[in-house]
């Protein structure tokens, strides 16, 4: 099948979020990394699951995606290509040591700013149409959803906490490695248990970028509005705070040895388990 037959098999654009996604745990990364630091650029799916639109919304959202795919397979899915396959050379030449991963990382965070840049209009677009009470009704599901996830994720005492974490990760880190030895295993241990707070940081700078929408919305038919949701999908950082980017400077540290420790540890790689086809 060819790049954008894959596409055309997915829900619309979200395929290149699928798809970064499965390059970065293809490299062992956990989710975490995707959602800590790039969760609020998704905005545009987010916001549509969470608001009823109107039949002409809709319309300009499909038209807009649609465009966005195109673009997505023409321009992005070759790099991607590219990259897999000089990743795939590397590892024949011996697993990747903690500077390789740390540049990996990096190589692989530089494919989110292009698709960050088309997102942009596709969001103004989509939430400078919103009427009073699509925003009232976004404001709630947002309250709700987060509720749900402090239940999901912050339920028990902090050792309750970092074995769900834990557990967690290793499902992710089996997908593509199989089952994980004992060593493996112990290293996404001790890593959940040195991550304590994390995941409340996480879910309050959330919160945090939430309420800088919902304000921004507030001005959505004033001028500068464009530009406040702009700088929201691009530098999202200022509104989650202070606690969440020293957060993040830790664990995205932290993460690197935590996926070095695990090639370290596993049975030579391969990319076979590239997905030929949509898996859930």
């Amino acid at each position: 099948m060819d790049q954008c037959g894959y596409l055309s098999k997915l829900h619309s654009a979200r395929a290149g979020a699928l798809l970064l996604a499965t390059i970065l745990f293809v490299t062992g990364c956990s989710s975490t990394r995707l959602a800590y630091r790039y969760a609020d650029w998704g905005i545009v799916w987010w916001v549509e699951d969470l608001v009823t639109l109107t039949p002409p919304q809709e319309q300009q959202l499909n038209d807009d995606i649609n465009n966005l795919k195109q673009w997505h397979c023409s321009t992005e899915l070759p790099r991607y290509r590219a990259w897999l396959t000089r990743f795939q050379n590397d590892l024949a030449s011996g697993k990747p040591g903690p500077a390789e991963v740390n540049n990996l990382q990096s190589q692989l965070l530089a494919f989110f700013p292009p698709l960050v840049q088309q997102i942009t209009p596709v969001a103004v677009n989509l939430l400078s149409s919103l009427s009073d009470e699509q925003v009232r009704e976004l404001a709630g599901n947002m309250d709700e959803q987060h509720r749900e996830r402090e239940e999901e994720f912050l339920v028990g005492d902090a050792e309750a906490i970092a074995e769900a974490r834990a557990e967690r990760t290793m499902e992710r880190a089996e997908h593509w490695l199989g089952n994980l030895n004992s060593s493996q295993q112990s290293s996404i241990s001790d890593w959940s248990d040195n991550r304590a707070g994390q995941t409340r940081i996480w879910l309050e700078g959330r919160k945090n970028w939430q309420n800088a929408l919902l304000d921004a919305l507030e001005n959505r038919n004033k001028p500068g509005f464009d530009d406040a949701i702009t700088e929201l999908v691009k530098s999202p950082e200022a509104a989650r705070g202070n606690a969440h980017a020293e957060m993040m400077n830790k664990s995205t540290e932290a993460m690197a040895r935590l996926i070095y420790e695990l090639l370290q540890a596993s049975q030579p790689l391969t990319l076979t388990t590239w997905p030929t086809e949509h898996r859930t």
